[in-house]
């Protein structure tokens, strides 16, 4: 199985508020664990314009979308771009068609000179996993996976994404148990 490029999505009945309620976007998945970033958790508003001021941006960016997100609770004093593959820099890691991740400083210099990619999410913190540890989360039923298109993960519709995730499914997850069964 091999989750990157795709979306696990936390199950109701999945417990640990860190990730209750969570749409997470798969950058690495291997053997050797598991590195995602969380799309739908805003950080505070009021925190926007003074990041922004830190990282040196200090015009608005014209035709691009910039949102910050809580990316999980991994190194949550780091930034990591979840970003459209239209801008590309060395250190760049290509993770599917139209997205990339980069977690540089030298790109917000990119930023505040207006080379930016048109669509990015600046992340605060990732989810990480051990090895074989996200198998046995998805066995024991706390996380469904689902392929999409980088259009879903770049929309402003944030705290809708838990419930569009299972609509594209086709689930309402007010009818989900928490109990898988064995057959």
């Amino acid at each position: 199985m091999d989750l990157t490029g795709k979306i696990i999505v936390s199950m109701p009945s999945l417990e640990d508020e860190r990730f209750f309620k969570t749409v997470i976007y798969m950058c690495a998945h291997s053997s050797e664990g598991s590195m995602g970033i969380i799309i739908n958790k805003k950080i505070d508003y009021d925190l926007y314009p003074d990041l922004l001021e830190q990282l040196g941006i200090d015009k608005p960016l014209e035709n691009k979308k910039f949102f910050i997100r809580y990316g999980g609770p991994v190194e949550s004093g780091r930034g990591f771009i979840l970003h459209s593959d239209d801008m590309i820099r060395k250190e760049t890691l290509n993770i599917d068609k139209g997205v990339a991740l980069t977690s540089t400083a030298e790109f917000f210099d990119d930023f505040s000179l207006g080379k930016s990619p048109k669509n990015s999410i600046l992340a605060l913190g990732y989810a990480g996993w051990g090895p074989g540890q996200l198998e046995k989360e998805i066995i024991h039923n706390s996380w469904m996976t689902l392929s999409v298109d980088s259009s879903f993960l770049f929309d402003e519709e944030v705290s809708k994404k838990w419930n569009q995730a299972y609509k594209l499914i086709g689930i309402d997850p007010n009818n989900l148990s928490q109990f898988s069964g064995r057959a």
